[in-house]
């Protein structure tokens, strides 16, 4: 072992009289602890919740979603279709209609976010794990038109999937001809569709219907054009990557956005969030730092006649410096490894036994999503023993600095 580490492994546990620094060391110690374990923790609450995030937004929203560049909708022609669909990894490709309306229900009204989609909705597969009552059919017996609705609208409107006398009925404003009031009946399209699933996944999704394309069509007089096309990728395949396939095949007439792209806003927030609660915690630890700061040039200023007998044995400045600098690397390393074990621990207790609630009914999930990313505990681990060195450095300067004094 080296020489200055031997030194300070002896100077860390001492046994004498004056043991206080030695205290003072295990408490900086715990402090370091401490500080690593919340940052480790939280840290992965927060890989939690981006991959929460990504879970809800893959119930919902396509892989990849192309639009058009400019206006609410394009035409749509066979040679779109199969252009996209010729890109390797595309499984599905799902046309869609998609506006807000006006829906009503017995005397309730509320507005809606009304989506069309064709017959290759029913094999997505995505609201299977979200459906909470009925069936994701959109025709039922005799090809009666059937509405998919979310759970915010049944509870907004008491719709009852058994009632099948009341219709949900489905407005858009008429945009063939001039109405000279919006308080008459001829001011609106309708549509009169039966409910006949409900879906839950969170709030954000909670004023959707969705209807039968060819219906929505007539109500909102598209005539064939289409809002956006939903694609949908064979496991395995890389959504940026097939993105940007298909807009090189497409053109610069339409937009091509991937699910991360399409919910930006939200993963960036996350990401900020994490990054600013990173640095307050580091600052935190730089607060628990400074004990090793106060311990080593307590030590200091104790063994000064250490040091001085060192000087007389041959001892060398960078060697001092070395023994106070390894003294609090060893105040540092076992902060970090007690802190990075207890906050891995912490997050398997958690992902395991699920022992802090999210505490809100309409959670997806019950528990406080946590993900561990070996990358930020390496990161962690880094810029605790970055800190603590950083502080330790000060003091071994000054103590070899007192030595060569003391030796003069």
């Amino acid at each position: 072992m080296n020489l200055s580490y031997r030194i300070a492994i002896r100077y860390f546990f001492s046994r004498n009289k004056r043991s206080f620094i030695s205290l003072i060391a295990r408490i900086a110690m715990a402090g370091v602890a401490v500080g690593t374990m919340a940052m480790v923790v939280v840290l992965s609450v927060f890989n939690g919740m981006e991959d929460l995030n990504r879970k809800i937004f893959k119930t919902f929203d396509a892989d990849v979603k192309v639009m058009p560049f400019e206006g609410k909708r394009f035409k749509m022609t066979d040679s779109l279709l199969n252009a996209v669909r010729s890109v390797e990894g595309v499984r599905l490709v799902t046309q869609v209609i998609e506006d807000n309306a006006l829906a009503r229900y017995g005397n309730l009204q509320i507005y809606v976010r009304l989506k069309g989609v064709d017959s290759t909705f029913q094999k997505q597969g995505q609201l299977d794990t979200a459906l909470v009552e009925g069936s994701l059919q959109l025709y039922g017996f005799k090809g009666t038109p059937y509405a998919i609705i979310s759970e915010g609208i049944r509870n907004s409107l008491s719709i009852s999937l058994e009632d099948i006398a009341v219709p949900l009925e489905v407005l858009y404003p008429r945009t063939d001809k001039k109405v000279l009031s919006l308080t008459s009946p001829e001011a609106f399209n309708q549509l009169s569709l039966r409910a006949g699933g409900v879906f839950s996944i969170e709030a954000r999704y909670d004023d959707y219907v969705i209807a039968p394309i060819a219906l929505v069509d007539s109500l909102m007089q598209y005539r064939g054009s289409r809002s956006a096309l939903e694609v949908f990728l064979t496991p395995g395949f890389s959504e940026a990557k097939v993105s940007a396939q298909i807009a090189e095949k497409i053109g610069d007439k339409f937009v091509v956005k991937d699910r991360d792209f399409l919910n930006a806003d939200l993963l960036r927030a996350i990401k900020m969030e994490k990054l600013f609660v990173a640095v307050t915690l580091s600052l935190i630890i730089l607060v628990a730092a400074i004990n090793i700061f106060f311990s080593l040039s307590m030590l200091a200023i104790e063994k000064k006649k250490d040091v001085s007998m060192l000087y007389a044995l041959g001892a060398t400045p960078a060697l001092i410096r070395k023994i106070f600098l390894a003294e609090g690397a060893i105040v540092a390393f076992s902060g970090a490894i007690f802190g990075i074990c207890a906050g891995v621990l912490l997050c398997w207790a958690q992902m395991k036994y699920e022992l802090v609630s999210m505490g809100m009914a309409t959670s997806l999930v019950d528990a406080y999503p946590v993900k561990l990313i070996w990358d930020d505990i390496l990161y962690t681990g880094i810029i605790v023993v970055m800190i603590t060195m950083v502080v330790s450095y000060i003091p071994a300067r000054r103590a070899a600095d007192a030595g060569l004094i003391l030796r003069v």
